[in-house]
């Protein structure tokens, strides 16, 4: 349980500043240098960590049992008005992060098929179980950020870019949206479960579609 909690935890740790960095990079090469020049294209995690959604909130899902680990790093600068080619540009830099999650866990498949191929190691091992949990987050990661909610990716992917003044105002919520992804995914549904009722429609769609990205891939390759 413990090596377990370690292994997800260093891959959610590795994940998130994967997503983040690979923001910022794209942004880079669409014109805006605000990451770069804020040292934040850096893998030192201390410039990315966020106390609550890289630390302590993954923790408490683990450990919650609840089958759903998510958090979030500290958000790479990007300031959009200097991105070049309009609306591939803010779109590119928004999907970047998704991409180098699934990038990510497929290069992690790789390695667990090639893993289970070697005598020396076996299915329950730890080197295996990393590659494991490097997929399923990844996965997870990305699936969760492609929902069209600000401040996630989704939205700015299919919003984000929009001159349509209802557009406009959907995006300017994201100061709030991110905490009523977490009350519609873990606290609304914790109170109703001290009621003995079990409804969780958002974790649950989340999760069907990591599982079934995570068979694609793995049965893929």
């Amino acid at each position: 349980m413990i090596i377990n909690a370690i292994l997800a935890f260093v891959a959610v740790f590795i994940s998130l500043i994967f997503h983040e960095v690979a923001h910022g990079y794209v942004a880079l090469k669409f014109g805006d240098d605000t990451a770069k020049t804020q040292g934040r294209l850096s893998f030192n995690p201390v410039r990315h960590i966020d106390w609550f959604g890289t630390i302590v909130l993954p923790l408490l899902l683990f450990f919650s049992k609840i089958g759903f680990v998510f958090g979030w790093a500290k958000p790479v600068p990007v300031d959009y008005s200097k991105l070049t080619h309009g609306k591939i540009g803010i779109i590119m830099t928004s999907i970047a992060g998704v991409l180098a999650n699934i990038g990510l866990a497929v290069v992690f498949a790789l390695m667990l098929k090639i893993i289970l191929f070697l005598p020396r190691f076996s299915a329950d091992g730890w080197l295996a179980m990393f590659c494991f949990q490097m997929i399923f987050i990844n996965l997870t990661l990305a699936v969760f950020n492609l929902l069209p909610v600000p401040p996630l990716d989704g939205a700015r992917i299919f919003f984000g870019w929009s001159e349509n003044r209802w557009a406009k105002k959907y995006m300017s919520i994201e100061n709030y949206g991110l905490s009523a992804v977490v009350v519609l995914m873990f606290v609304f549904p914790a109170i109703l479960l001290a009621f003995d009722v079990k409804f969780n429609p958002l974790v649950s769609l989340v999760k069907f579609i990591t599982v079934g990205l995570m068979r694609l891939i793995v049965q893929g390759i």
